[in-house]
Formats: structure tokens, C-alpha cells, sequence
């Protein structure tokens, strides 16, 4: 700067006082980059753009000739294919090993693929691609997508749950190679294998098995149905939990978190396997005329299979009251910040020990020696009682488009696909193009919903109220 000239200060300069002068002096310095908003990439938006752009593009993929074996124009084949791989459902209208060539398979695989991982990394990569600083609003919600309590090291912390997940599927992969060595050509083998590894650990449903529907060629190979059971356990656990068992190795030291997930999974698992082997093993058309062992198997696989949709038998042959009761094990899914859908473990267990504490008129929600906050107790009758709207309101729906069929089947259909399970009653590839496509939006809503709900919740001000309104009771009996 010239001293003889006149300054005048730009938006640039800092003035400061300098120790040793009796006159303030300009220090040129550079203003941060304005972040610019932009309403596409919102927060509460971000995980419905990942999933339209996941699905929409995989529909063209498998609408065009290379996909498929059909000759005509499958356009609402592959949008329901599409979105049941990438909200890792199941349900299919057509069989997807004969129906879709290999181009097709693997375009499937690589939707469930993405699909399981995409709760937890889908969000965290969009603001990647857009050069977005994650704020602290979007780490909040970022903790919550993957289920952990740090607000740094986001992208960190994902990478892990990334890199556990695929050691868990190559594992996975491994396993079944070896077994299925023995039943099929080296390239197939290695082609199924590695199909339904990804499939299991996403809890995705899908099988490319040609000739089996569902996994029912396997139904008396206890080394392929326990592989997957095991895969699907660990997709539909979550990281965090496996992690603090893996660190811990006691359940007396565990989070409470941890020990509720362990606990309820556990016995949800248990009532499952009862509630199948009694109710069918008077069923002549499933369990009746097999063996002890065979419905042992049947029954726990089936139980496991409450997130997945694996079947090794036909769910359109169960006894009304069976399915009646896998309608609620659907409807509660797997635990939190996992691959699987419904409710999540996690919320019905502090619904149940919120709906215990208040029969024994305890005014805290307490489980393990520890009190669960009354925000966290709210937030899961909330998510329950929106998510049983939601799928009361496709199942209402798909009995006006579909009434041909009994209101038990498409209630099965319908909280199989918001819960993004896979089960089915048999007739999703019957049901009118209308049908189809209000379960892909049951599917679509199912898994974004939940998230979504999240972030509207934590975008709440935490700011105590300055004054609080007169108390006076409701009668509630």
C-alpha cells in the first residue's frame, strides 16, 4: 500500500490497532467461502434423493433388452425389482433366475449391495459428491443414520461398519462356496455363492437359485440354511451391537442398548420357532408329514427369517393364524442401525418395558438397572404407532385395488412390504399393476420413513420451554 495514497478498506480487511503506531493499520485477510444452501440436498430430503436415484436408474438398467429374457416392455417388473433389492425387501413378481439374465442378476446383487449399506453410508456420500462440509445439524443426523453417539469422525466410523460388512459377506461367501462345490459347476457355484451371501447379510430375500422359489431346494441342507440363518442374524443385529458384545464379551458389562437388542431378538427368535412348529405341525400341506428334525429346522429358519423372507415352504399354505403372528414379528423387524426394516427391535422393547412400568405404576422406564429417558420412550410409541398408520394404509389400499383376494394375504403382502421383510403369501406376482405399484411405495416409504422421522425429531429445538401449562388429568379408562 502506498503510503500517499488514500485507504479505503475493502471486505477483505481486518483493522487492528498496531502495538508500536498511533494508528489503526489494514491486515488483508481472506473471508471463508460462503456455504450455499441448496434445498436438494436438505437434510430431511437427502435419503429419499439416494433411494429415487438408486431406484430410478436401476429401473432403466433392467427395463432395457440386456436384463431381461422378456419381449416386451417390463416396466413395472423392473421398478418393482429395483426397489424391493434397494430397500433389500424381497418380494418379486417374477422369478429372478429365469426372468432376468446374468446383466440383470448382478445389477440386482449391486442394488442389495447398496441398498443394505445404504441407511448408513448413502447420506454421508451425497454430501461427499456435492462438496458439502458436514455441519453439525447433519453430523447430529448422520449419528443417528449409523447408530453411534460421537458427533466426529462420521466418515471414519462409516468406513468401519463398510468394511466389517463386506468381511462378513466375503465370509459369508466362502462358507457357501464350499458347500455349494458339490452341487454345481465351478462358475455357478461361485455365482450363487457369492449372490446369496450378499443377499443374507442385507436381509434381502432375493435367491438365484433356478428351480427353487425361495430357498425351498434347500430345504433339508442344514449346512446352506444355517449359513444364511447365521448371515442374516448378523445383518439384522447391527455393527454396534456386535461390536460391544465382540469388545465386552460379557452381557452383564454390555450397553443397554446391546442387552436389549440381545434380549428381545433372543426371544423373539424363541417364540417364533414355537408359535411355527405348533400352529404348523398340524398342517398337512407344510409340517405335517414331516419329520421332528424337519420341523425343528423349518420352524427356526423361518423364525430367523422374520427380516430376511427367506422361505423353505410355501407362507400360502400357513394356517391363517401363522401368518396372523409373523405379521407382528415383520412388523417389529431387526435392531437399529441395521440392514433390516420394521420398527426395530430397539423401539419395541422400550415399548414394552414403558407398557410394564406403567402397570406397575413406576413413573420411570427402567430395563437392566438402568433409566431409559421419557424423549427416547416417546419417540418409539411415536414410530410405532406412524409406522402401523403407514401400513394399515397400504393394506386398506390394496384391499380396494385388489378384491379378489382375502384381507389376510394382502395385509401379509402389505406389512411384508413396509417393513421391508420379503415373506409373502404367495400372490405379489398376481396382483394388478396397481398393486404393484402401491407396494413399491410401501417398500420405498417403509425404508426411508423411519430415518426421516429421525432427523424431523432431532431437528426439534432441545430449548426448555420458559413457562409450563397447568396440569389436569384425562380419563384413559
Amino acid at each position: 500500500m502506498n503510503p500517499q495514497e488514500p485507504w479505503t478498506p475493502k471486505p477483505a480487511d481486518r483493522l487492528i490497532r498496531h502495538p508500536r503506531m498511533d494508528r489503526v493499520v489494514p491486515i488483508r485477510m481472506r473471508l471463508p467461502a460462503r456455504r450455499v444452501k441448496t434445498r436438494v440436498l436438505d437434510t430431511k430430503l437427502v435419503l429419499v434423493w439416494a433411494f429415487g436415484l438408486l431406484i430410478g436408474v436401476s429401473t432403466l438398467l433392467l427395463v432395457l433388452p440386456f436384463s431381461h429374457h422378456s419381449e416386451g416392455f417390463p416396466i413395472v417388473d423392473a421398478l418393482f425389482t429395483a426397489t424391493s433389492a434397494a430397500t433389500v425387501t424381497g418380494l418379486v413378481t417374477v422369478e429372478t433366475a429365469t426372468y432376468w439374465s446374468l446383466t440383470g442378476q448382478i445389477i440386482i446383487l449391486a442394488l442389495m449391495f447398496a441398498g443394505g449399506l445404504g441407511i448408513m453410508t448413502i447420506a454421508t456420500a451425497m454430501f461427499v459428491i456435492a462438496g458439502q462440509r458436514i455441519s453439525l445439524t447433519q453430523r447430529l443426523v448422520m449419528r443417528e443414520t449409523i447408530g453411534t453417539t460421537a458427533f466426529t469422525n462420521i466418515t471414519s466410523i462409516t468406513v468401519r461398519i463398510v468394511i466389517w460388512a463386506v468381511a462378513v459377506q466375503v465370509v459369508g461367501f466362502i462358507a457357501l462356496l464350499v458347500r455349494f462345490a458339490f452341487l454345481y459347476s465351478p462358475g455357478e457355484a461361485a455365482w450363487h455363492a457369492v449372490f446369496q451371501a450378499v443377499s443374507g447379510f442385507n436381509n434381502a430375500g432375493f435367491t438365484s437359485i433356478e428351480g427353487s422359489k425361495s430357498l425351498s431346494a434347500f430345504r433339508a441342507d442344514v449346512a446352506v440354511l444355517g449359513i444364511i440363518a447365521v448371515l442374516i442374524l448378523l445383518g439384522s443385529t447391527s455393527y454396534w451391537v456386535i461390536a460391544d458384545f465382540v469388545r465386552q464379551k460379557r452381557f452383564s458389562t454390555l450397553t443397554l442398548n446391546a442387552k436389549l437388542v440381545l434380549a428381545f431378538t433372543a426371544g423373539i427368535l424363541l417364540v417364533g420357532a414355537v408359535v411355527f412348529y405348533t400352529l404348523e405341525s398340524r398342517n398337512d400341506d407344510m409340517l405335517g408329514s414331516a419329520s421332528i428334525a424337519d420341523r425343528a429346522v423349518t420352524s427356526v429358519f423361518h423364525s430367523v427369517n422374520r427380516t430376511a423372507g427367506f422361505s423353505t415352504v410355501d407362507l400360502g399354505r400357513a394356517t391363517d393364524e401363522t401368518n396372523a403372528f409373523y405379521t407382528t414379528l415383520m412388523f417389529i423387524g431387526g435392531a437399529s442401525a441395521s440392514v433390516a426394516g420394521g420398527i426395530k427391535v430397539n423401539s419395541f422393547a422400550l415399548i414394552v418395558i414403558a407398557i410394564a412400568a406403567s402397570i406397575r405404576g413406576s413413573a420411570d422406564v427402567t430395563a437392566f438397572g438402568r433409566r431409559v429417558p421419557l424423549t427416547q420412550v416417546q419417540w418409539a410409541f411415536a414410530l410405532g404407532v406412524v409406522s402401523f398408520i403407514g401400513a394399515s394404509v397400504l393394506t386398506f389400499a390394496l384391499a380396494f385395488t385388489e378384491q379378489d383376494y382375502p384381507f389376510l394375504d394382502l395385509l401379509f403382502e402389505g406389512v411384508s412390504a413396509f417393513g421391508t421383510v420379503g415373506f409373502s403369501a404367495g400372490i405379489t406376482g398376481d396382483l394388478s399393476a396397481a398393486g404393484k405399484v402401491l407396494l413399491v411405495i410401501g417398500m420405498f416409504v417403509g425404508r426411508v420413513a423411519p430415518p426421516i422421522f429421525g432427523v424431523v425429531a432431532l431437528s426439534g429445538s432441545d430449548e426448555k420451554s420458559l413457562y409450563r401449562y397447568a396440569r389436569e388429568n384425562v380419563l384413559v379408562s
